[in-house]
């Protein structure tokens, strides 16, 4: 796993963790709020470390069937 990939989850989570604490002071449950930001942002983490390495994975076929002059 590269770094671009490992690093989606913690920015997910806190993302997740932030909007969760502003829906929680809305709705008037804040333990609710958080409970629900970390779930979500960890959903959306582990969906960016997934992007991120099928991203990776098309480049690194793309670099190996450049055809280059040996």
């Amino acid at each position: 796993m590269n770094k671009k990939a490992a690093a989606f989850l913690p920015i997910g989570i806190g993302v997740g963790v932030s909007i969760g604490t502003a829906l929680g002071l809305a709705l008037d449950n804040l333990a609710l709020g958080i409970a629900l930001g970390v779930a979500i942002g960890s959903g959306l983490g582990v969906a960016g470390m997934g992007a991120a390495q099928a991203r990776s994975g098309k480049e690194e076929d793309s670099d190996d069937k450049g055809g280059g002059a040996a």
